[in-house]
């Protein structure tokens, strides 16, 4: 037996018979959709999207292909927020529940030039701030790379910097980008949160990190994803995933993958689960690398096997460039697109669009669904004013870095 409520203009059902409310789910638009892979945790969460939006060819196809009866919308830069209140039957009162987006990280990752606004890209990021100003949701959720928590506002070459130039301004100076966003969502009535999480605190079997920032309208702070799993067991939480676990039931005949090199599988036949270049013969090592033997940093990613028994790293959108190799724990190969699917906790069955390359390329590029349902969690636990104490879990690493987080950068 259930009775109807009407509580701020939405149903919710009073299943009398163990007095639990059951709300609806939240109305979301999503933007730089990709493959879906915060969406699809954001479902599983209880989300109930009124639109993709994605500019993406293969990206496109996918999304027409698995979720067909939702609408679809390319160009961000082509649609006003008005536009986007027609396409989804809202008047201009109306407003939805949740805006999610990705917008390009390239724009501010550490492995390109750092553009930051400068970069189109980055122009495009500055147009999704401005449409969740306009369209005043009651949530937003904004998805990006550890770079953005240091990437300026504006560009200053390097070779105009230090002895005989004028100290960098405050736009230009580290974290100006992020400020900048931050100031204009404060500014529009948004509380903001963020911090930079492990996705492997969240049940996936990887370790990618990313900065994710969680802003709620009527100013009560959202906080930090709860997390359900840790590398130790100082917490009391579940142990790590790994990647043995995550390919359980996977059949070597049904891989789809590209090769390595020949002259590159002479080293992998050296290494076993887990190891790296630096594992090689040291007569061998400076062989292997070329002149990337010289160049700084610990170079982990060359020659690199993925281990059994710990998440695997983060997934990229190409698992055979020498300086990011994503080789299989025994077999001679890198990691599959099925095993790709498994680590970014995407579903067997779920329909890539392109090449080998192609889908490589947009699981590379995707949220782990694990962590798109913890952000999903947090917010609809927020709604219900089920808010959890960050203090229960004191001196959590939620990822590998200090001073990445609200409370620090306010």
């Amino acid at each position: 037996m259930k009775k109807l409520l009407i509580f701020e203009d939405k149903i919710w059902f009073l299943y009398l018979r163990d007095n639990s409310i059951v709300k609806p789910k939240l109305n979301t638009l999503s933007f730089f959709s990709g493959c879906l892979g915060l969406d699809l945790g954001l479902k599983q969460a209880g989300m109930n999207h009124l639109l993709f939006c994605e500019n993406d060819k293969f990206c496109k196809e996918t999304i027409s292909t698995n979720e067909p009866k939702i609408p679809l919308i390319d160009d961000i830069l082509k649609y006003s927020s008005d536009d986007i209140r027609n396409l989804i039957g809202f008047d201009k009162n109306q407003s939805p529940d949740l805006i999610v987006g990705g917008p390009p990280c390239q724009a501010f990752s550490t492995a390109g030039k750092r553009e930051s606004f400068k970069d189109p890209r980055g122009n495009v990021f500055l147009y999704f701030i401005k449409l969740i100003s306009e369209l005043k949701p009651k949530y937003f959720v904004i998805e990006n790379v550890r770079g953005l928590l240091s990437a300026a506002l504006k560009h200053r070459p390097h070779n105009m910097r230090g002895d005989g130039f004028p100290p960098l301004t405050e736009e230009e100076a580290p974290g100006g980008a992020l400020n900048y966003i931050l100031n204009e969502l404060n500014n529009s009535g948004y509380k903001i949160s963020f911090n930079l999480y492990n996705s492997a605190n969240y049940g996936v079997p990887q370790t990618r990190e990313r900065i994710i920032l969680i802003g709620n309208l009527d100013g009560e702070r959202v906080p930090y994803l709860k997390p359900t799993h840790e590398q130790g067991n100082e917490f009391g939480l579940k142990k790590w995933l790994t990647f043995k676990e995550s390919v359980k039931g996977l059949k070597e005949k049904e891989m789809n993958y590209i090769n390595f090199p020949e002259k590159r599988l002479k080293y992998y036949r050296l290494l076993k689960a887990g190891e790296n270049w630096r594992n090689l013969p040291s007569n061998l090592q400076q062989e292997a690398l070329g002149n990337s033997y010289y160049a700084g940093g610990g170079k982990t990613g060359f020659f690199r096997r993925v281990s059994w028994d710990k998440p695997s790293p983060t997934v990229v959108t190409h698992p055979a460039m020498p300086a990011t190799d994503l080789c299989h724990p025994k077999k001679n190969r890198p990691l599959s697109v099925q095993e790709y699917k498994r680590i970014q906790q995407i579903p067997d069955d779920f329909n890539l669009a392109g090449n080998t390359l192609q889908q490589y390329k947009q699981i590379g590029n995707a949220v782990p669904v694990g962590l798109g349902m913890a952000v999903g969690k947090a917010i609809i636990n927020h709604m219900n004013g089920n808010i959890w104490n960050e203090n229960e879990l004191l001196g959590f690493k939620y990822s590998r870095y200090k001073n990445v987080n609200d409370k620090y950068f306010f």
